[in-house]
């Protein structure tokens, strides 16, 4: 294998991107939950609110990155692929000319 062959590695792993998005929809929940049980809010309170949406925001950051990520490595590995299948055809044409 080549240094062009080189099989491209995937930046994130599968418990990564399930805990980005497990890390958004729990933040989304959590912020559900307290928003249900709101009679008045004190001090405490408005703490876990701004904890819960700071955690919405990481995950929603997260989330963004791991699809961003995931698509352009999809895109990465179709077209090494590509240059497999276009290289492996060119390989028998150049020994039957020689």
């Amino acid at each position: 294998m080549t240094a062009n062959q080189k099989k491209y590695r995937k930046r994130n792993t599968v418990a990564f991107t399930v805990l980005a998005y497990f890390t958004l929809f729990a933040g989304v929940f959590m912020f559900s939950i307290g928003l249900y049980n709101e009679d008045s809010l004190q001090l405490n309170e408005k703490g876990y609110y701004i904890a819960v949406m700071i955690l919405v925001a990481v995950g929603a950051i997260l989330t963004q990155k791991v699809t961003r990520d995931n698509a352009e490595d999809n895109d990465i590995i179709a077209e090494q692929e590509q240059e497999r299948q276009l290289s492996a055809i060119r390989l028998p044409t150049n020994k039957e000319e020689s």
